[in-house]
């Protein structure tokens, strides 16, 4: 009798993890990924709470940490670069113990990947048949793939989701806008996640990587879906919401415009009443995207790799599925449940606003509440054991 077949669509953590661990457990995976090929680059991401034990089991804990962007520690900082407050530091603060660019993550674990799983770049899914029996997946290139499983994991925007999830995929737009880009390392910067807000809710963002270059963040509060523009259009209208915000935002829009490494983004959360559908399960931010806002995205990510395999190790498709979803849930709801007021509170928008956001900070950072602050830092974390690999 033959293995069971999967095909994954996305190469990205989500994606990368089911593969390596439904190969792991005996499965024939094909991986489709819509870029031409490996997408290096990216921000900070971190592996925190049971994504560490996760971690261990692949065996790449050493690896993943030898591969830290180099970051110490998290400070706000006003215009002129003073440091008015310090965010806690260790295992779970800020800057986590495994800080590591989305692209390291990602790469470490292609690099790992077992022997026998197939990556096709540059194709994307057009189609799908369900029978009886299996999924025939058709594909731009006009691959024809019949599988006994369908992974979803092209994260918040996907369209395969969309296709087949049609009427259960809930938007929420946080209604805050996000830059990200490489820009050029200046002797001015440090190993710290330097931190700065002025009025208008605008944020300037600047943390330390390992590979000689500076990844930056602009951020605000603001119901335009920058998304939606294409890259020139975006920069623009961003530099006209930046021009007197003073700091390093000057250096930063210049570094964007010269970068080839730039996403936009508005945040989206997307929640489902199911994750699976037929032989179609969804995993990562194409299920349950949480947000900057929320953290832990590529903890949960490279989680619900583990869990669906691990699942599906043990019990027929329908009932495995199920298992996944029931308990990931809970893992996902957790981080996914935002505070009320958290936007206002994160991005002041008035000079008064922004000096009793400072003196909360420095509250909340005292010796006496750190403990308590460094808790609330803690995501993806979980009393129950994972899932046995049968």
């Amino acid at each position: 009798m033959s293995p069971p077949h999967a095909v994954v669509s996305g190469a990205g953590i989500a994606g990368l993890s089911a593969a390596y661990w439904l190969r792991r457990t005996g499965w024939e995976v094909t991986v489709v990924e819509r870029a031409p090929g490996f997408r290096d680059g990216g921000q900070n991401v971190d592996v925190r709470g049971v994504a560490r034990e996760v971690l261990h089991r692949m065996g790449l804990f050493d690896a993943v940490k030898a591969l830290n962007t180099t970051e110490t520690g998290a400070v706000f900082v006003d215009e002129r670069g003073e440091v008015t407050a310090e965010l806690p530091a260790g295992p779970d603060g800020a800057t986590a113990e495994l800080e590591i660019l989305r692209g390291d993550f990602a790469r470490a674990i292609l690099d790992h990947l077992p022997a026998g799983v197939e990556i096709v770049y540059g194709d994307t899914i057009t189609g799908t048949a369900e029978d009886d029996d299996a999924i025939t997946v058709t594909t731009a290139s006009g691959r024809v793939l019949r599988a006994d499983l369908l992974v979803v994991a092209e994260g918040v925007r996907s369209a395969t989701r969309d296709r087949l999830f049609d009427g259960l995929v809930d938007r929420r737009a946080l209604g805050v806008n996000m830059v990200f880009g490489t820009i050029p390392r200046t002797a001015g910067d440090d190993d710290r996640w330097r931190w700065y807000s002025t009025v208008g809710g605008r944020q300037v963002h600047l943390r330390p990587d390992n590979h000689g270059t500076t990844r930056a963040i602009l951020s605000y509060p603001r119901d335009e879906d920058l998304a939606s523009l294409d890259r020139d259009q975006a920069l623009a209208l961003v530099r006209a919401r930046y021009a007197d915000a003073g700091w390093e935002a000057g250096r930063v829009l210049d570094g964007f415009d010269a970068s080839d490494d730039v996403y936009v983004d508005h945040l989206t959360q997307i929640r489902m009443p199911t994750w699976h559908r037929g032989r179609v399960c969804l995993v990562g931010d194409a299920a349950w995207c949480v947000t900057p806002m929320g953290g832990g995205g590529a903890s949960l990510a490279l989680t619900s790799g583990y869990v669906l395999a691990a699942c599906l190790s043990s019990a027929d498709t329908e009932a495995a599925l199920a298992a996944y979803e029931r308990w990931m849930r809970p893992l996902v709801d957790s981080v996914q449940k935002l505070p009320p007021g958290v936007v206002r509170a994160a991005y002041p928008r008035t000079r008064l606003g922004l000096a009793l956001r400072t003196l909360v900070v420095r509250s909340l950072t005292s010796p006496l509440l750190a403990p308590l602050t460094a808790r609330l830092t803690r995501v993806a974390g979980t009393d129950r054991p994972l899932p046995p690999l049968a």
